[in-house]
């Protein structure tokens, strides 16, 4: 089949410009604000980036996030179906979320239903910005003319291949959200220190590294892209950042400087990923190697990056 829908939620932070450009659908995750359900979005048109980060790191038990539902997810896989088209649904890493289970519980119901349906639901084994340029290039692969069922398979077998590179200035909070172990978070507490991470096989953010002040960041940071990047000329890079604009924009033209990509877009982390995350995340997304299970590689390419 090549007329399907491909399907993420609110949690890959994909602004509605993105969305629009690759024709890629958006399914509401659930954002709780001190008990109560408040707008899953990703703009800051209600409320400014500054204010939602600056109140988080006051009080992240204030904000909880869920994903959609399995009869909402069903409910989406319905209408995509009922209009003759097939289902590619991106899942965050089942490994920190419901949502894969959920939605392959929603594909059961449909094919219940509707046994000539055609679904495919890929576990991204990543979250937020990664799962989002899944999307993108999945988006890409259908436009070359591809199918449903080919592109799923070309998910699967390359979502192994999609890296973070950057550091989070604060670990102690994803160590709360059981995002990180927490024998690397105290990292984050030494003034001048960045803590650089990049997924591991199980696509969890693990500290491979970590840089004595920006420069030094930055300049391992660009050689480790470099160990690991396949053809960053025919590539769209996200960079994702949680209130770290201009160290954003800076590592934007860097990227750009030596790598020459299609496109570098910077991104926003918006509140379904970002209660998650908190503030002071910049790191690139793109897809390279083949991430080695332990991150021995990784760790030595950028313990050789920071000597450098």
């Amino acid at each position: 089949m090549t007329d399907f829908e491909i399907l993420v939620d609110t949690s890959a932070d994909l602004e509605k410009d993105l969305q629009e450009k690759y024709s890629i659908k958006m399914l509401i995750a659930h954002l709780v604000i001190d008990g109560k359900e408040s707008d899953s979005f990703v703009s800051w048109e209600t409320t400014s980036r500054e204010e939602f980060y600056s109140a988080l790191k006051a009080n992240p038990d204030r904000f909880k996030t869920s994903p959609p539902s399995a009869g909402e997810v069903r409910d989406a896989f319905r209408k995509i179906v009922s209009e003759g088209k097939g289902v590619l649904f991106l899942a965050l890493s089942s490994k920190i979320s419901g949502a894969y289970e959920f939605a392959c519980e929603a594909k059961a119901m449909v094919l219940e239903e509707m046994p000539d349906a055609k679904i495919e639901v890929i576990d991204s084994l990543r979250f937020g910005p990664a799962v989002g340029l899944m999307a993108v290039n999945a988006s890409k692969f259908r436009a070359a003319g591809h199918s449903l069922e080919e592109t799923a398979a070309e998910l699967e077998k390359t979502k192994n291949l999609y890296h973070q590179a950057g550091w989070l200035d604060d670990l102690s909070f994803v160590a709360k959200k059981g995002r990180i172990n927490h024998a690397a978070a105290f990292f984050g507490t030494l003034i001048g220190i960045k803590p650089i991470g990049e997924f591991d096989y199980n696509g969890l953010t693990t500290v491979i590294g970590k840089a004595k002040g920006e420069k030094a960041a930055y300049a391992a940071l660009l050689g480790y892209i470099e160990k690991t990047i396949v053809n960053p000329e025919g590539q769209v890079i996200f960079i994702a950042q949680s209130n770290r604009r201009a160290q954003a924009e800076k590592y934007k033209a860097m990227i750009e400087e030596k790598f020459h990509p299609l496109e570098v877009c910077v991104k926003d982390v918006y509140p379904t990923c970002g209660i998650n995350v908190g503030p002071g995340l910049m790191a690139a997304y793109y897809v390279g190697t083949p991430i080695s299970e332990g991150l021995e590689a990784e760790k030595q390419i950028l313990t050789k990056c920071l000597e450098g």
